[in-house]
């Protein structure tokens, strides 16, 4: 295992330990600061999804920085244990762990969420597929953070508010539209 560190909040500086599952990629230090920039450091209050929690980096980042519930979806059984051990080790409370398809879940959702978090395995047409449930999964005034092996310039009924790349990575800040 390997492992990376939170980087905001009142869990700053702890290290989490990262699964070595073949084709996960935790999301960079420098792409993290960026996206809690865009979202604002405090969390406070808000629903988060991670969709495909891979690493938890996204998820125990929210946490840390104050949300209210942080729900994460992951179906690989390794990165699964290691998810689970990291929210004991946390002691994260506000932390709900779903070991299931990430599809299925966005499908069934019954409350919208304040911010997703959508960083799913690359090549394997996952965003085409989640897209078209995106809108019910969010709020009102709800944000959708995307990190893609490509530049993603719309989304059906959300507007691109932020993007950035890093390397290979794309990322975009999404919001609900009007």
């Amino acid at each position: 295992m390997s492992r990376i560190r939170i980087i905001g909040g009142a869990w700053r500086s702890r290290l989490i330990d990262v699964s070595t599952v073949k084709g996960l990629r935790p999301t960079p230090d420098r792409v993290r600061e960026t996206l809690f920039n865009w979202l604002g450091q405090d969390m406070d209050g808000l629903r988060c999804l991670d969709l495909f929690a891979g690493s938890g980096a996204l998820g125990f980042e929210a946490a840390s920085r104050g949300a209210a519930s942080v729900t994460m979806i992951e179906q690989d059984p390794v990165a699964w244990a290691a998810l689970q051990a990291n929210a004991k080790t946390l002691q994260a409370s506000c932390v709900q762990l779903v070991r299931g398809d990430a599809l299925k879940f966005a499908s069934s959702a019954v409350q919208p969420f304040d911010v997703v978090f959508l960083d799913p395995p690359y090549r394997a047409g996952w965003i085409e597929r989640i897209v078209p449930l995106l809108p019910k999964l969010l709020t009102e005034e709800g944000r959708v953070y995307v990190e893609a092996e490509y530049k993603i310039e719309n989304i059906d009924r959300l507007t691109r508010i932020k993007h950035g790349t890093a390397g290979q990575v794309y990322y975009h800040l999404f919001a609900a539209s009007a």
